[in-house]
């Protein structure tokens, strides 16, 4: 593994992102020292927190997995990850709401998630998800150490016994017909394969080895934090506090310094200097190469779908609801393809409704209830005006939750909060996406942008424009292997 040359004692650390505070943390507890400057006045990037009136509505993801890689983060400074954040794993995970008026509560546990199936779907469609689990479960494990939680500095590394049993297994075909070769009832092949969006894919074109996201919140679990999701990066801020890391909110950099071909540290938009031996980037790859380096050629990247996010405060609640709410349009082939092929607006878009006061009613005033509504748009390649169309499809949003029937939605919003592909580019992501470069086969592994720059020495970034990818587990991940390029792979 390549790593940065000495000295790397100093080290700052540009984003206060998930994966520039898990790779903060990791620095700190192999002895670096470690200043983080983040533009915001609180940690969490795209983790963050709108307040109105009395309302704390996370901005960015909603959906939490794997925590034993965030208790990993803590461990690294010698913390527990019980000290500092209450997680209460979800039961159920999701509920999924199908056209039929059918619905499927997706439990994390294989033998209760069976029963389930056998219940809505019959007896054949339970045993074929007992195989399914058991393909995914093997998927992980040959896929976490080998590729997704390593870092990869040539196809060269992918060679290795744990390839030849994800080619055995089936691995590198099209997702959607692996699946089927487990479950045949659509409604269950849509719960198994939805989860291909946030590799920017449809499970028509995504390789089966993305089932491993199924595997992560279907099988592993999906965890609800005390707080909301932005109580993550603040539990991680404070504990890298607590040891030793430095925190300068408000602080936006304009480039990073270099001599001699080496980064020597970064100048704030304010003219401050701040001196390193290293230098994480943590914004989004494409951004922080353009906006904060010096010229170099830019790599054609194929960009992820993105969404239309309203977020609502609300005197209304709803007694089918749970935590996490997928309501599946009648399309379901033909809406990938107007998403990703066509780059227009789906005719019949499936929609994730996270109740964000669910298990937590603290996030409102007394009786209230927050909301998230996310649904997939294209990215800002397609011609859309978000500035003429933002406001319309808002309202067409909200009478689609009306027609599930979320009666009284619209006229019960108290506060609310939309959020476009405009407005995620205003926020420094590429195209306007939040779900950053697709995960093709060549965007991938070691495919994917490094994340150890190849013309400034000493350079290295965190975040999920780079390795391995999309979502909060891949993030925290991407932090702790940009750690390993500066410290080793003890980090």
């Amino acid at each position: 593994m390549r790593t940065v040359p000495s000295p790397t004692d100093r080290v700052v650390v540009v984003g206060a992102g998930l994966a520039g505070l898990s790779a903060a943390l990791r620095l700190a507890g192999a002895g670096r020292e470690v200043t983080v400057l983040e533009r915001e006045p609180v940690p969490g990037g795209r983790a963050g927190r709108l307040e109105l009136e009395g309302y704390q509505l996370d901005t960015g993801p909603t959906v939490l997995t794997m925590p034993d890689l965030i208790a990993d983060a803590f461990a690294s400074v010698g913390e527990d990850l019980k000290s500092w954040l209450e997680l209460t794993p979800l039961d159920p995970v999701y509920r999924a709401f199908f056209p039929d008026g059918s619905t499927l509560d997706v439990k994390s546990d294989p033998a209760a998630m069976a029963e389930e199936i056998r219940a809505t779907c019959g007896p054949r469609e339970a045993q074929g998800y007992a195989r399914y689990v058991e393909f995914v479960s093997r998927l992980y494990r040959h896929e976490m150490s080998s590729f997704i939680d390593r870092n990869l500095d040539s196809p060269r590394d992918l060679l290795c016994p744990d390839l030849l049993q994800l080619a055995g297994m089936g691995a590198f075909r099209r997702l959607a017909p692996k699946i089927a070769g487990y479950l045949k009832d659509p409604r269950t092949q849509r719960v198994m394969s939805f989860q291909s969006m946030y590799a920017g894919l449809s499970p028509y074109d995504a390789l089966a080895v993305y089932a491993v996201i199924s595997y992560m919140d279907s099988v592993a679990g999906v965890f609800a934090v005390k707080g909301g999701m932005h109580a993550l990066p603040l539990a991680m801020a404070a504990a890298a506090e607590k040891h030793g890391v430095v925190f300068r909110y408000g602080q936006s950099v304009s480039r990073v310094l270099v001599e001699h071909g080496r980064a020597v540290g970064v100048e704030t938009q304010e003219g401050d200097r701040v001196e390193a031996d290293v230098v994480v980037l943590n914004p989004d790859l494409p951004v922080a190469t353009r906006e904060l380096l010096p010229p170099a050629a830019e790599r054609t990247i194929r960009y992820s779908p993105s969404c239309f996010l309203l977020l609502a405060g609300s005197k209304a609640s709803y007694d089918k609801t749970t935590h996490h709410n997928i309501h599946f349009g009648r399309t379901w082939k033909q809406g990938f393809d107007e998403l990703i092929h066509q780059r227009q607006l789906m005719s019949d878009p499936s929609l994730l409704v996270t109740h964000l006061t669910h298990d937590d009613p603290s996030l409102a005033p007394v009786g209230r209830h927050g909301y998230s509504v996310l649904v997939p748009t294209p990215n800002l390649d397609a011609d859309i005006d978000w500035g003429v169309v933002g406001p319309r499809y808002r309202d067409e949003v909200v009478a689609r939750l009306e027609a599930l029937g979320y009666i009284g939605f619209g006229e019960s919003i108290e506060v609310e909060h939309v959020t476009t592909p405009a407005d995620w580019l205003a926020r420094g992501m590429e195209r306007g996406t939040p779900f950053a470069a697709a995960h093709t086969l060549f965007q991938s592994g070691p495919f994917r942008s490094a994340n150890l720059s190849s013309h400034v020495e000493g350079v290295v970034f965190a975040g999920s424009g780079t390795t391995p990818g999309v979502g909060i587990p891949m993030v925290l991940l991407s932090g702790r292997l940009a750690a390993e390029r500066i410290v080793g792979a003890a980090a």
